[in-house]
């Protein structure tokens, strides 16, 4: 998915289009008031305080024009610097909430967790996208955040299809009680969408809206050690 253009086409015609109206309501009350002041009867002039409420309208109408003007500058910046923001996470190693995770020839799956507790018996399973298991690994788990690393390598000692998979993990502490296991997903973003009202990061074949990512860093060359 291309990196749409940083700047702010669709709402800056908005806010044109906003301000044409405050203008044009501008120069008609203007002219209105113009107009009243050549043709008014000389016997009986405009009133002093009517006038002196046209003026303050006049200048409230003025004001907003200059206010409008404010907001529009302030919104572009402020959209701009967002998108260049966003385009700032091309290239980076992102972590973002949930469970799926992309394999690919030349790098292996990784998924965060953190485990509210130490888990004396863990179990690991991955599924394929039609939900079918193609691994599970079982063994202890440390409390607090980990990464696990998986190659593509099946249970059946088969390599899998590169694709996108879904982790789970599930351990019971050594009273046999559950533990609270969490997932994350982990890649490297190539893309950027604006379309939306939230930038999309393209991170292999899926889409993260930049509100669900948790962490972002520059990619390890070194892989983590598997911690499950």
């Amino acid at each position: 998915m291309a990196v749409d253009s940083v700047s702010g086409s669709s709402n800056t015609s908005k806010l044109a289009g906003s301000r044409a109206t405050i203008a044009d309501n501008f120069d008609t009350f203007l002219n209105i008031l113009t107009t009243q002041l050549k043709n008014q009867n000389p016997l009986d002039p405009l009133d002093t305080n009517q006038f002196t409420q046209q003026l303050v309208q006049f200048t409230g109408v003025e004001q907003q024009l200059k206010t409008n003007e404010f907001l529009e500058t302030l919104m572009l910046s402020s959209q701009n610097t967002a998108k260049s923001d966003a385009v700032s996470y091309i290239g980076k190693e992102v972590t973002s909430s949930g469970k799926t995770g992309e394999l690919t020839d030349s790098k292996a799956v990784f998924w965060a967790y953190s485990a509210d507790a130490a888990a004396a018996n863990a179990t690991v399973t991955i599924k394929d996208k039609n939900g079918q298991v193609v691994y599970t690994e079982t063994g202890p788990l440390k409390a607090g955040p980990g990464t696990f690393r998986w190659d593509g390598m099946g249970s059946d000692g088969n390599q899998k299809p590169n694709g996108v998979y879904t982790v789970e993990i599930k351990g019971k502490d050594s009273n046999g009680k559950d533990v609270r296991i969490s997932t994350a997903s982990i890649g490297v973003v190539t893309a950027v969408d604006f379309t939306g009202d939230v930038p999309v990061l393209t991170v292999g074949g899926r889409q993260v809206a930049i509100t669900d990512v948790t962490d972002v860093r520059i990619p390890d060359v070194t892989a983590p050690q598997d911690d499950a």
